[in-house]
């Protein structure tokens, strides 16, 4: 074996960190993973070990700090609308999976973080799509987030200022803006149920089960502090943009595979089976849908959906697959699930594509987005962070003036 090889325990004695935690390093990209003697042990190598040991003992520099913090490190700014634990996220002090349990809809969770107050949104019934974009809006032909794209720059032509409305204007264009992404990512008229049932009743009418389900995957998934998608917004928000652009930002995020596409990923793991994770871990792949660098003992969103689909699903010949692949995973690699794989084992679970998966992403978490938006436009306060720049450094030629 090369001698440049450790193993596990060597490493994380060196970085002065837990397994969970390394197995964290190797899913950010941090260290990279090299199967063992057998399929169940990694290797890692000593000179990235000890070099990320440096990088952490010198990180305690307020440059380096900084740098960092764009890759799950520091705090970058304060926000009073979500706080993520243990346990889970709460939404300004109250836990989602709480919420999930008491039976909270996607509306409810909206106004929550929104601040709303007293004040109901969702009271007014939304209009019809407009004749110009009703073709648009409804042409199942094209991939939801494409269309859901195409479309919000051109509601946006009505409501081109909204940053500059009363407070409550902004809630009720907010909850519009909600129904309306739910619509256009199911290419949809829009409708005044509640979500979940939107979606669910496109899905597979009349299946309250997984009514339910959706249901509590829009509330888990409706905020996760500045994750990339709602920084994206947030930035956006900052410039003074309206809503329509802030949402169309944070849904152009979520379209890259190591966001909201990560779904159609694990989608696919649970479709190649429990073998598949075998194969990738001792080549020395991710394993999409397991693991989480905020949750190094488990994703704890992800655990209650689990606990849901083995109360609802859990006798089905997918669902024992599910367990297989599950099992496996852990077996070879200490990772648990992450909700990115739940979403997946939803659709897995009910016969449905992967899109849905992608779609219950975007529809919960805009919840969010709105959140940091409105919150952002309250501060008015630009974002521009600094770079520091490690290109190549002017000429003497260059930097003195013509003479």
């Amino acid at each position: 074996m090369d001698d440049d090889l450790i193993p596990a325990s060597q490493a994380c004695e060196l970085l002065g960190i837990t397994t969970a935690t390394l197995y964290a390093y190797v899913s950010r990209g941090l260290l990279e993973s090299r199967p063992g003697t057998d399929h169940r042990s990694r290797m890692y190598r000593r000179q990235e070990v000890e070099r990320l040991a440096q990088n952490k003992k010198a990180g305690r520099g307020a440059a380096r700090g900084a740098a960092q913090s764009l890759d799950r490190g520091l705090p970058v700014l304060e926000t009073r609308i979500s706080l993520i634990q243990p346990d889970g996220p709460y939404y300004r002090g109250q836990s989602a999976v709480a919420a999930v349990r008491a039976g909270a809809t996607l509306e409810d969770t909206a106004r929550l973080l929104w601040d709303c107050g007293p004040h109901d949104p969702f009271a007014a019934v939304p209009a019809p799509w407009p004749a110009l974009l009703a073709p648009l809006a409804t042409n199942a032909a094209l991939p939801p987030l494409e269309r859901t794209l195409a479309c919000m720059p051109l509601l946006a032509l009505d409501v081109r200022h909204s940053f500059n409305l009363a407070l409550p204007v902004r809630f009720e264009l907010a909850a519009l803006l909600l129904r309306q992404n739910a619509a256009l990512l199911i290419a949809a008229a829009p409708d005044a149920a509640p979500v979940h049932l939107q979606l669910a009743g496109h899905w597979a009418p009349g299946d309250d089960t997984l009514a339910e389900l959706v249901r509590a995957a829009l509330v888990l998934c409706a905020d996760h502090e500045l994750n990339v998608s709602a920084f994206a917004a947030r930035v956006v928000a900052s410039t003074g943009a309206h809503l329509h652009a802030t949402v169309c930002s944070g849904l152009a995020a979520l379209s890259g595979p190591r966001h909201g596409g990560a779904t159609a990923r694990a989608y696919a793991l649970l479709e190649a089976g429990a073998d598949e994770v075998t194969a990738r871990w001792a080549r020395g792949d991710d394993l999409p849908g397991f693991g989480h660098a905020l949750y190094p003992h488990g994703d704890p969103r992800a655990a209650e959906l689990l606990a849901m689909l083995r109360a609802h699903a859990g006798d089905t010949p997918q669902m024992e697959q599910v367990e297989a692949l599950i099992a496996r995973a852990h077996e070879v690699s200490g990772l648990r699930p992450n909700v990115d794989l739940m979403l997946a084992t939803i659709c897995y679970a009910y016969g449905l594509p992967a899109a849905p998966a992608l779609i219950l992403f975007a529809c919960g978490r805009l919840a969010g987005w709105l959140a940091h938006v409105l919150e952002q436009q309250t501060l008015g306060k630009l974002i521009r962070p600094r770079a520091q720049y490690t290109g190549l450094a002017p000429s003497a030629a260059n930097a003195r003036p013509n003479a």
